[in-house]
């Protein structure tokens, strides 16, 4: 079973949902998104994690969602950093470049947590559950994409509606059974940047294109009632 940190439990279910795909360091684009968040009034903001390991500054990213409280995952990029794995990657965050502080804030992230939404439980994981180097392709085989293990995982445990991930950097609205992922894809600069709002008391998820870092438009209007199956 893996492991789940609850959100919002006790409360109201969340409706309206900004998801941040992987941040990547990418500070300057971390900013303008929450700032647009904020301007569009959206409360609950959550992050798939991969937080290290890009062009920006992770440690202001960090800093930035940690001031918000905004609820956050492990990413397999934020794993190899705290396990000094990986060291040879491009813009790989070393540790000199981090404080303790945002170190710290590394460390407690859960791989997954779980999120009550108008419609039924959300799973906020990297890539499936505990699992943070899976995940499913927009263009994938229905036929392959049931022959993954976290995926059938997922599915044989009947507990999601929706799970909210990222880890691919390729957005996504797919549906499985009674499961919907909904993959937030990235913030990094050369892999088709966005941001995502999921509105689930009106079944849709909207996604934003972000250009020179900054700059924030309609991208794509997805159902969450879609059904992409691709033979």
């Amino acid at each position: 079973m893996p492991e789940i940190t609850s959100e919002k439990s006790a409360s109201q279910p969340i409706s309206v949902l900004g998801v941040l795909g992987d941040i990547h360091a990418e500070d300057t684009s971390l900013e303008a998104a929450l700032a647009f968040l904020d301007s569009k009034g959206i409360v609950d903001i959550v992050s798939v994690g991969d937080i290290v390991t890009g062009p920006g500054d992770a440690n202001r990213c960090c800093r930035m969602l940690e001031k918000r409280q905004i609820p956050t995952v492990r990413g397999n990029h934020d794993r190899w950093y705290l396990r000094d794995d990986m060291t040879d990657l491009p813009h790989f965050t070393r540790r000199s470049q981090m404080s303790s502080v945002a170190e710290k804030f590394l460390e407690q992230l859960p791989v997954s947590r779980e999120l009550q939404v108008v419609g039924g439980a959300a799973q906020l994981c990297h890539g499936f559950g505990r699992h943070d180097m899976a995940g499913v392709l927009p263009t994938e085989s229905e036929s392959a994409a049931r022959s993954n293990r976290e995926l059938h995982e997922l599915l044989t445990y009947h507990r999601y509606r929706f799970v909210i991930n990222g880890h691919t950097h390729h957005h996504m609205v797919r549906t499985f059974d009674d499961m919907t992922i909904i993959n937030a894809g990235t913030l990094r600069r050369d892999h088709q940047p966005c941001l995502t709002i999921i509105d689930f008391s009106q079944a849709k998820v909207n996604f934003f294109k972000i250009r020179n870092l900054t700059e924030i438009e309609p991208w794509e209007e997805v159902s969450l009632e879609y059904w992409n199956a691709i033979d």
